[in-house]
């Protein structure tokens, strides 16, 4: 199948672009920079220049793909929902896959699925109008599936790395907000990667979490991070006040409560992660 992909170059999208091959996919990969452009060309993908603002492009791009797969971050809710129309008019019939993410749930209070209420934080709360155009395309022809991965982990851990390690090494202490009771669902990126090669088969309509089904605490990863970071065992408890002013509105994702099964995404797509112990991967420096 031939795909396009948006965010090809970065953490998520080196993963699929990776995963899609393995898989016999061919892949057309949006880029913004010689940078980027060579990035993907080496993974094996071509590249197509442009941005999420290029509705054109993207149109253009998903018109001669059999399936579209959007991982690129968009800058707010109407640039990702606009790309996201024009990606759809443009592929049609064929498989397009949606990236959201759990956070949307807020506090899970316990283990969850994709049935739970939203209550976002801020940071995420303009997803529900998007996810909902989006999946509206179902009644209207189209193979919408939108993927909510958890907190990523693995290879070059991105949000965790930028916000925990780094920061921790430099501190001689990993920050932990409050006492990190709080638990994360986490994924592997590259078990993420294969859930959006799996979700090209899903059924209109359907959402999946992206989860690997062990929610550690906050605290737990911490330590975890201080010894990758070797510092091992130092771990700095911080207010939420604290983390919003060192992190920014992220802080309020970082401190919710989250557990999900992935029991859905097993059952309609055989999608299993292959990773299961992330307290050992954060703790490989």
């Amino acid at each position: 199948m031939k795909v396009f992909l948006t965010g090809g170059s970065g953490y998520i999208g080196k993963a699929t672009i990776t995963a899609l091959i393995r898989r016999g996919h061919t892949v057309e990969a949006l880029v913004r920079s010689d940078r980027a452009t060579g990035t993907v060309r080496a993974l094996g993908a071509t590249p197509v220049r442009g941005g999420l603002r290029d509705l054109g492009v993207l149109n253009a791009a998903a018109a001669r793909a059999e399936a579209v797969v959007h991982l690129a971050q968009a800058e707010t809710g109407a640039e990702d929902l606009e790309a996201a129309g024009a990606m759809q008019d443009g592929v049609g019939s064929g498989p397009y896959v949606h990236t959201g993410g759990t956070w949307v749930y807020g506090d899970t209070l316990g283990v969850t699925d994709e049935t739970a209420p939203w209550n976002p934080p801020p940071l995420v709360a303009w997803r529900r109008s998007v996810e909902d155009a989006v999946l509206g395309r179902a009644q209207r022809g189209g193979r919408p599936v939108v993927v909510q991965p958890g907190l990523l982990y693995g290879g070059e851990n991105r949000l965790i790395d930028i916000f925990y390690t780094t920061p921790g090494r430099e501190a001689g202490a990993i920050p932990c907000i409050g006492e990190g009771a709080n638990h994360w669902a986490l994924v592997h990126v590259d078990d993420i990667a294969e859930l959006y090669v799996a979700a090209l088969r899903a059924e209109p309509g359907s959402v999946y979490v992206g989860v690997g089904g062990v929610n550690p605490t906050a605290r737990d990863c911490a330590l975890a991070l201080s010894r990758a970071a070797g510092i091992e065992g130092k771990v700095a408890s911080i207010s939420l006040e604290q983390a919003r002013a060192q992190m920014g509105p992220i802080a309020d994702a970082f401190a919710l409560d989250q557990q999900f099964t992935a029991d859905r995404a097993r059952k309609d797509l055989g999608w299993t992660p292959a990773h299961t112990d992330p307290l050992a991967v954060l703790a490989r420096a």
